[in-house]
């Protein structure tokens, strides 16, 4: 499996250059090489998955700041003159003919044109969390 003599041409997936040592199935001249190589090639999926999350703070933040305010529902224009992006939920299901949707730990329900019954999910403690 390893490989010394003149006619190993391998080239690093990185920087291009000659792997002239090692395995012929190298990929990579260096351990630097790998992660940088690694890095890039993962940024895109770091990146959506900040985004989402990034999406979803923002909406639980704009809902608690509501239920702060002692305020159970709102126009969907207003919340998403707030920054609300509907797009963005970590759940969704249908009870009794409408559809609940959840940012974490609050519950709302939506209407063509309005966000309502806003309210925090009661949190279950078990005895680890005492």
């Amino acid at each position: 499996m390893y490989h010394d003599d003149e006619e190993h041409h391998a080239r690093c997936l990185e920087c291009g250059d000659e792997i002239g040592y090692g395995r012929t199935d190298r990929k990579f001249c260096s351990l630097s090489c790998k992660n940088r190589y690694n890095n890039r090639k993962n940024q895109d999926s770091r990146r959506t998955k900040l985004k989402v999350l990034n999406a979803l703070n923002r909406n639980h933040e704009i809902l608690d700041g509501l239920l702060k305010m002692g305020m159970t529902e709102m126009n969907i224009s207003d919340l998403k003159h707030l920054g609300f992006d509907t797009d963005y939920m970590t759940s969704c299901y249908r009870t009794r003919g409408h559809t609940e949707f959840c940012c974490f730990d609050i519950r709302y329900h939506v209407t063509p044109t309005r966000i309502t019954s806003i309210f925090r999910m009661k949190r279950n403690l078990s005895a680890k969390d005492e």
